[in-house]
């Protein structure tokens, strides 16, 4: 046996204790079956599981499950029942009426009802969820129109409101367990999450995994399929990939597997590979830079920065093909991408002359100005990514000094600002008045509040145009305006954008209708059934 794979067996066997791997067929079953449990790798292990309070990746896979939003969204990015069975929009786009779903129960058998999101939307999203309070400011009220209907009035139009409600970005919360908390982000209610989801928390071994269980009080008539979902903590790549090849688990997502192993794994005949369920999330990575800090203020070394680094190598050689170079702030899988915007040339020459202009000569030993660089801690390709750049800018006289730091540490001090540049990536939501500006916008600068306006850019022109376009109800006019805030943000560059990037989902072929929509590993799980 492997080393790597000898010293994983303990691991899975303590995790995996009550599961019986059982025989199937290869060629699967024509109709689904209820019982079986999946097993699907998770990493880092999540700090918590409502989502509501904790945007981070693993917390959303394993919250997802728990909690629903209003809506869920297809691969073509429309809209989709969850909670809401229907939904109408006004004439005149400040009123969105949302007929939910009959019979609804919480996971502790209280009733749902209309009050409960009344409360998610009005008072514990907005305490604990800086998107949700964002396009919250725009909406004037929240009723509850009857126990089954729910109106929100918007003090203006916002086409991309419906864009708004699935469950990893609103979930929707029970007002009875929360209504007399104090502090609904550290409330030790959270720890017991009490959701309308397929599953509930069963059992948390931390350190090794988190068991759900199939929620008896579930509203979809004959689902889950499944008996129990067990998400296994398991911190590193490769053993993650023997756990795959053997069956130890089920299913991988993500940067779950290093990019490098994805080429191996596409040729086994017990796996299945797909790119296909990050349509809603339509992934953007790049370079965060903090703007407070020199020489990093100066839009010249920004762009000396960029021009220095090789992007279509970082995207063939270093993520194996898995993605697309970044033109700017918009993914091109984004509505009103500008489709004449050219991405930034490799041109270490440039680089140069800018470093040049801005009066940065080379010292003795060839070196114009030193930079940190924070890796982002999730996983090898992290740390290849952040040596590339290291050894590019090297190249132009940019001495980069990297500082590592674990998942909580790294959280931290990118929210309170305590960085010069690190990786980063974030979601795009369909449309770009849904999340992209909360990355740009002068309001949304918060010190603390992880995943906001941490480089600290301002320009009151970008401010405007968001705002702008948030409102603007005519497609065309829409395109003028994201198209205007493009060429902007594309000029000053406050973050360095490298890579539109395509996530993968590894699972075994016994796992059926995992993956059944725009929303990927981050929905439910109610339709997916293992032979």
């Amino acid at each position: 046996m492997r080393p790597y794979l000898q010293s994983m067996r303990p691991l899975i066997a303590g995790a995996l204790a009550a599961l019986a791997v059982a025989s199937f067929a290869s060629n699967g079953y024509a109709e689904p079956k209820h019982g079986g449990t999946l097993r699907m790798a998770i990493n880092p292990e999540p700090p918590t599981l409502m989502v509501g309070v904790n945007p981070q990746t693993p917390v959303q896979i394993v919250g997802s499950k728990i909690y629903e939003g209003l809506l869920d969204y297809s691969f073509d990015l429309k809209p989709e029942p969850s909670l809401a069975k229907s939904w109408t929009v006004s004439a005149d786009g400040l009123t969105y009426d949302f007929k939910l779903q009959e019979g609804v129960k919480w996971s502790d058998g209280e009733p749902f009802s209309a009050e409960d999101v009344v409360f998610s939307f009005t008072k514990f999203l907005l305490e604990t969820n800086v998107g949700v309070r964002n396009y919250m400011a725009n909406v004037d009220s929240v009723t509850a129109v009857s126990p089954t209907e729910v109106a929100f009035k918007l003090k203006s139009p916002k086409p991309a409101f419906l864009y708004s409600f699935s469950a990893e970005q609103a979930p929707i919360v029970p007002q009875h367990v929360y209504k007399d908390e104090k502090d609904f982000r550290n409330s030790p209610k959270n720890d017991k999450p009490i959701g309308t989801g397929p599953f509930m928390l069963d059992e948390w071994k931390h350190g090794e995994y988190i068991k759900l269980k199939r929620n008896p009080n579930y509203w979809q008539k004959g689902k889950p399929y499944l008996d129990a979902l067990y998400f296994v903590v398991i911190p590193d790549s490769a053993s993650r990939a023997a756990a795959l090849e053997n069956g130890d688990i089920d299913v991988t997502s993500f940067n779950d597997i290093e990019v490098f192993d994805i080429p191996r794994l596409r040729k086994l005949p017990n796996l299945h590979v797909s790119t296909k369920g990050y349509e809603y999330l339509s992934p953007m990575m790049w370079i965060e830079v903090n703007n407070r800090k020199k020489p990093l203020d100066d839009p010249r070394f920004r762009k000396a920065m960029m021009y220095a680094i090789d992007r279509e190598f970082i995207k063939d050689n270093i993520w194996n093909g898995l993605g697309e170079v970044a033109v700017g702030p918009l993914a091109h899988s984004t509505l009103y991408f500008d489709k004449s915007m050219k991405p930034y040339a490799y041109d270490p020459k440039k680089s140069a002359e800018l470093l040049d202009e801005m009066g940065l000569k080379p010292d003795a030993n060839g070196v114009r100005a030193t930079i940190e660089m924070m890796p982002l801690p999730y996983g090898e390709v992290w740390n290849r990514m952040a040596e590339y750049v290291k050894q590019a800018l090297a190249k132009v006289g940019i001495a980069v000094e990297l500082k590592g730091a674990d998942v909580a540490g790294w959280r931290k001090k990118f929210a309170d600002w305590d960085y010069s540049t690190t990786f980063t990536y974030g979601y795009q939501y369909a449309d770009p008045a849904v999340r992209v500006g909360r990355t740009y916008t002068s309001d949304n600068i918060k010190k603390g509040v992880p995943f906001s306006n941490e480089s600290g850019y301002s320009n009151p022109e970008i401010d405007k145009l968001f705002d702008e376009g948030a409102k603007e109800v005519d497609p065309a006019k829409r395109q003028e305006i994201y198209s205007k805030i493009q060429h902007i943000l594309y000029d000053d560059l406050p973050v360095l954008w490298i890579m539109e990037m395509k996530f993968v989902t590894v699972t075994n072929v016994r796992v059926h209708d995992l993956v059944t929509g725009g929303t990927g590993v981050v929905s439910s799980f109610a339709n997916a059934y293992v032979n």
